[in-house]
Formats: C-alpha cells, structure tokens, sequence
C-alpha cells in the first residue's frame, strides 16, 4: 500500500440492459450476454478517450450497472435462471469481462448470478472486481436480498466452505482499497460500515434503482454511506431494461460518484452515459481520514456499545435455506413468508 497514488477518474458506466427473461432458447440468452460484455468494452473505450479528451482524466476504475448482461429473474425457478442467465466461476462471461478489462487498462467491478460449485442448488447474485491484468481480486455475494438466496440463507455451511472473511471482503489495489456493495444493500448502513472497518476506501455500488427528478431512498444513502464512513461511492445504475413487462426507462439516470464528504462530484441524467464519472483522489481521503477532527467519523466510533445490539435476539434468522443439513432450492414463496414471520416476531417483542 502506498499513500502516493495519483488521483484517477472513476467511470459509473451507464448503459442500457437487454433482459433475457423472454428468451426461451438457452445458447441466444448465452449470446445475448456475450453481446453485452463487447458492448462493455466499446462503451468504455469510448468514455475513456473522450474523458482524456474533455478533462484530462485517465479512467482506471470503471463500475457496471446491475442486470447488466440478463435483467432479474421475473417468475422463473432457480433451475430455470441457473441455466439460463447465470455464470460460472471459470466460464466464458468472466472470460470475456476480464479480456475488456485488460484491454481497456482499467480495473472493472459489476454484478451478475452466479453458480457456485458447493451450493448446486442455489445462485448468488455476486459483485465482483478485475484487475487490468484479467484477473478476478475480489468477489462479494450479496446479503440481502428480497427474493435471491444470499449466503445468510446457508450461513453456517456457508462460513463452514470459505470463512468469515469471504462476508466483507476489500481488495487492496494500485488504486486504493476497493470493496462492493450491491444494489439496495446501500440502504443497510452496516454492510458498508462493516467494509469500512476493514479499510475500504472506494464502494463499487452496481445498482438498477427507480429514478426521477426528486431524492431517492437510495441516492440519499449514497451521501449518507460516503460520509459516515469517509469513502467514496462510485454508483452505477442502467439506462433502462428493455425485454420485461416493466416500463424500461423505469430505472434510467442518476449514475454518480460520491466522495468522502458525501459531495456528488457528477451525476448522469437519463440515458446511456458517461456523464457520471469524477475524479478519486485516494491520497486526499488517507489525510482526511488520519486528521483528528469532529468530522472524522471513522475515528470516532466506539462499537462496544452496540454489540448487545448486534448479538441479541436476530431479526431475520440465518440458514432458512438449511432443512437438516440439506440445502433446498428456494421458492419465491419462500421469502415472503419467512419475512411474514419476522413480522410476527418483532410485533410479539413489541418492536413494532
């Protein structure tokens, strides 16, 4: 680690998805996909010659809306979206993502459904982070989600296969500290205190969120996350979905970098867009965060007192996808009546 990095622009590439929920032919999904890492590639060639154009600004960080290769599942079975529109860990998608990576010279984070080899039964929707060398340095699966497996859903047998540190992983790059945080996770302040804490300086949030002209829940938190926790967020949202029954310009806009005073340095309006990217100035934030100050709110924390928060009674229970031992594959059914249970639980504990 060194505190001489040079500041780099950040690049929330905004482009549009094409979903293959409507595609009942396994090998066009497939193409489908491949046609959208090339578009990747081409969409960032561009943006990075014309930023250096306009600006001046080397584009070594590039952050990928969510969905953007399949769109979201919208009523198929795990089996059906497993073969269909999710990946494998050594499949040609990552093939494809780390060959756009090495040839546009930029680190490369964004979002898909991922297979993984331990849990057959399941997908988990994975941020993830290339280097400009193609090689995968870090891989998060998301911890919430409303409808998806998550691994808390299998958490002991999760924790058993790769160890608490595979929860809350940051990668230590040439260009800082980088970590991920997946969609509406940015509305749960500990999944991004909890990287934090474990050094994270730059939030890769790929996101496909509801857009307008007034605050958002989450384009608020996007400034609230940034300043407590004195870390930049790079936030990429679509530039629509077309191929579902929802009006595609639905989640469109509002790609951004935050920086660590919780300031919006560029925001894109509607659209495929580069409009959003802004410079990370890491050597800046590192004097920040070692200057005692009343701002300095990393510094400041005294966790003790919320560990009887954390440790007491659990809100939503862990391993609902563990039936002795075995894992299940979930129902959307599922979900909601395990969060109907939660409910019930807090109403008796007089919490709501």
């Amino acid at each position: 680690m060194t505190d001489q990095i040079k500041p780099y622009a950040a690049l929330p590439l905004q482009m549009h998805c094409r979903a293959v929920n409507r595609i009942r032919i396994v090998h066009e999904a497939r193409e489908l996909m491949a046609t959208a890492i090339l578009r990747c590639g081409e969409l960032i060639s561009g943006s990075k010659a014309f930023a250096q154009t306009f600006s001046g600004d080397t584009v070594r960080l590039v952050v990928l809306p969510e969905y953007f290769m399949t769109g979201f599942p919208m009523g198929e079975s795990t089996s059906e979206w497993q073969e269909k529109a999710c990946i494998s860990l050594n499949g040609p998608e990552y093939e494809g993502l780390a060959k756009v990576a090495q040839d546009q010279g930029v680190y490369l984070s964004g979002n898909a459904y991922e297979l993984d080899e331990h849990f057959p039964e399941l997908y988990f929707q994975t941020s993830f982070i290339i280097s400009d060398t193609g090689d995968v340095v870090l891989r998060y699966r998301r911890l919430i989600s409303m409808f998806a497996a998550t691994p808390h859903d299998v958490l002991s047998q999760y924790l058993e296969m790769y160890g608490s540190d595979s929860l809350f992983p940051v990668a230590d790059t040439p260009f800082g500290r980088l970590a991920c945080v997946a969609s509406e996770e940015i509305l749960y302040p500990e999944i991004t205190r909890a990287l934090a804490l474990r050094g994270a300086e730059v939030i890769c949030h790929s996101s496909s969120e509801v857009s307008g002209p007034r605050l958002t829940p989450k384009n608020i938190a996007k400034q609230a996350r940034a300043y407590e926790n004195m870390l930049y967020v790079v936030s990429a949202n679509s530039a629509g979905i077309s191929g579902t029954p929802v009006p595609e310009a639905s989640t469109n806009g509002h790609s951004q970098v935050v920086n660590y005073k919780g300031h919006v340095l560029a925001e894109a309006r509607p659209g495929e867009s580069m409009n959003g990217y802004a410079e990370i100035d890491i050597a800046a934030l590192r004097r920040t965060r070692a200057r005692p100050a009343m701002t300095n709110l990393l510094a400041r924390q005294r966790l003790e007192l919320f560990a009887a928060t954390y440790t007491g009674d659990p809100v939503y229970p862990a391993d609902t996808l563990l039936e002795e031992g075995q894992v299940k594959a979930p129902s959307r059914d599922h979900f909601m009546t395990t969060q109907r249970e939660v409910i019930i639980k807090l109403k008796a504990r007089g919490l709501i």
